[in-house]
């Protein structure tokens, strides 16, 4: 089989970063091999984002780039998927007609055989239906040689309507991998050497609706937790609203169930929570941040919060810092509201002048670094697990890797440890890391 060149781009989250493994992993049956730079492509695929305004401007600003190297290149085919082709589907054609490809979301599968329509110099293939099945969620994407983590898609789409989100209408509604596949998978990406699996879904602690074993996340959480060789467990994302009893209970019960959780609460304030139709109170967030303390006692929490929601007052926002007072979040991600066509949002009335989610976001962040700082500077003195993934990017003379809470941890070692697990004495607290001492196993 002739051998082609594939270069994938990715915006987004870390779904979107698997949907590209899996596109990878399809078209290498294809003969297509991973290029490090376009320039030296046969097919590039842009796998978009548009979460937010500036991610699907990111997009037209990359196919603007792309367009010169067709010039140059025409035989050269280039793809879109993800959301913003969903959203844009023909319209991107349109905007971009040296385009060949747009594939949504639930067609990933399809790309070998829509390529194959795709004749050079003619006008480009759109696909974007939604299928009763995403039969991409299931493609297997073996890990490059040598890594020790990998993610694993549960579960796609979402059915909670957030004002603000355009998940639900991109992504589709929620559909859940059967357990024993998503186990089978696992217990492969193990055989390969894989000591850290990362599960992900728009919303996880919904998983299982629809499944054949009717399996709940707890429940795939404890099936999991058995697989020999695993010996970390994350995911991401969680909607507050769905965090059950039982799930906290894992943190207290499952080994491997690292003491991580991602729980976006977006605003402190109960009346703009309504409005997002978030789906709980500041006081039920609050209530269940303290069970998983209870459970966890040391679990690092992170969170995502948007200001400048339509109608946010500063009496609403002061709320949000109150909260972020009363939680001390080991991080967050932080972001201005931005208008997404299509969202309930769109319809409000009361806009938050640019200037004022600007100066909003500036003080949010802000008290955000104090607590981060505050956070971290408690790891110092304790002995950590650290998983180690590789050589430090700060300092070649040093490794890199994670605490169980997700705190990257760089440390004076040997290349031999990397993908074992070592413990460290933390020594030094950072904004974005801490620093530790390798501690030997005792005689």
């Amino acid at each position: 089989m002739e051998k082609k060149r594939l270069y994938i781009r990715t915006f987004g989250c870390q779904m979107n970063v698997h949907d590209s493994e899996q596109l990878a992993a399809l078209l290498a049956y294809e003969g297509y091999e991973r290029a490090d730079r376009p320039e030296e492509a046969d097919l590039i695929v842009v796998n978009t984002c548009s979460i937010r305004e500036k991610a699907a401007q990111k997009v037209y600003s990359e196919l603007g780039r792309l367009r010169s190297l067709k010039s140059l290149k025409p035989g050269l085919r280039i793809a879109v998927g993800g959301c913003v082709a969903q959203q844009r589907g023909r319209a991107l054609l349109v905007a971009a007609p040296h385009v060949d490809l747009v594939f949504g979301t639930h067609q990933l599968a399809s790309v070998p055989r829509l390529l194959n329509l795709c004749g050079h110099g003619g006008a480009g293939v759109v696909e974007t239906a939604f299928c009763d099945r995403v039969e991409s969620l299931a493609i297997f994407a073996p890990p490059p040689h040598g890594t020790v983590s990998a993610y694993v898609t549960i579960m796609q789409g979402c059915n909670n309507f957030c004002a603000y989100c355009v998940v639900p209408y991109l992504r589709g509604r929620e559909q859940s991998r059967s357990g024993r596949e998503i186990i089978a998978e696992i217990r492969s990406l193990a055989d390969l050497g894989i000591r850290e699996v990362t599960l992900l879904g728009q919303n996880v602690n919904s998983y299982g609706v629809g499944t054949p074993e009717g399996m709940d996340f707890p429940g795939l959480i404890r099936e999991i937790g058995a697989v020999s060789g695993i010996e970390r467990i994350r995911f991401t994302t969680s909607h507050p609203k769905d965090l059950s009893a039982d799930l906290m209970q894992c943190f207290r019960e499952v080994e491997s169930l690292c003491g991580h959780i991602h729980l976006p609460v977006q605003a402190g304030s109960n009346r703009v929570l309504a409005r997002m139709n978030r789906g709980y109170t500041r006081e039920g967030y609050l209530d269940k941040v303290q069970r998983l303390r209870d459970a966890c006692p040391n679990i690092s929490i992170t969170s995502d919060i948007i200001v400048g929601f339509p109608g946010e007052t500063e009496a609403d926002f002061r709320e949000t810092l109150d909260l972020m007072g009363k939680i001390r979040f080991d991080n967050l991600f932080s972001f201005k509201y931005s208008r997404r066509e299509g969202t309930a949002a769109m319809k409000m009335t009361e806009p938050v002048a640019e200037e004022v989610k600007s100066e909003r976001l500036k003080i949010l962040q802000a008290l955000q670094d104090e607590h981060t700082q505050e956070r971290n500077r408690l790891s110092i003195g304790r002995v950590e697990e650290i998983l180690v993934e590789g050589v430090s990017r700060a300092s070649s003379r040093h490794l890199t890797g994670r605490t169980r809470g997700n705190k990257i941890v760089n440390f004076a070692g040997e290349e031999r440890l990397i993908g074992r697990t070592v413990r460290c004495r933390i020594t030094e607290a950072f904004l974005h890391s801490l620093r530790g001492e390798l501690q030997l196993p005792e005689a």
